[in-house]
């Protein structure tokens, strides 16, 4: 049998072909969705709301959603911090004076790389709630009060970071300048008819 007559599929090729098919469309809707900030939030909150909800009806997995806090907390001081770090990189750094040029403040973790992580994070954790073994019996209160004493160390330490290199991670929108407002003159013919 020649493979090359094309006559033949062999199974194992078309399964690849199958799933380099899938891997493209969820591709290409990735692509789609990235202009989408809103809608992506929004999906992220409705899949956040049902891991949630999950949680509270079993009463159970706070070994798992622990994990997926100190794992959010992680991914959310990336979200906030600078790709260069000023304080161990000799380069050009943010600017501290008004004299300095301006440079745009640059994520290490782009918008879209945390929500897309943030989102597999709760779907795994969502599919975690379906075996046992993640269900360790723990006293949940500790793991809660943990987590925020960690969560709040860590953004003491990632605020003072930001104010000592003076930087802000977010910005509400571009900036919009406007030229002065110029006043419409009347222009009325007087035509004597």
């Amino acid at each position: 049998m020649n493979l090359g007559d094309g006559g033949g599929d062999l199974p194992s090729s078309s399964a690849l072909s199958q799933w380099t098919h899938t891997a493209r469309r969820y591709q290409h809707l990735l692509d789609k969705s990235t202009p989408l900030v809103l809608h992506r939030w929004i999906g992220f909150a409705f899949i956040a709301f049902v891991f949630s909800l999950r949680v509270y009806l079993v009463q159970g997995y706070y070994i798992v959603t622990y994990g997926l806090g100190i794992y959010i907390l992680q991914l959310f001081i990336l979200f906030l911090s600078p790709q260069v770090d000023p304080e161990i990189h000799d380069g050009p750094t943010l600017p501290t004076r008004g004299s300095d040029e301006f440079r745009p403040f640059v994520r290490r973790l782009p918008e879209f790389k945390f929500w897309y992580s943030i989102t597999k994070a709760f779907c795994v954790a969502f599919v975690l709630t379906f075996f046992s073994a993640f269900d360790v019996p723990v006293f949940w209160p500790i793991l809660l009060f943990y987590w925020v004493i960690l969560f709040v160390s860590t953004m003491k330490r990632q605020i003072m970071h930001m104010i000592k290199y003076k930087y802000v991670p977010f910005s509400f929108g571009k900036q919009r300048y406007t030229g002065k407002k110029v006043a419409l003159a009347d222009d009325t013919d007087t035509t004597e008819a």
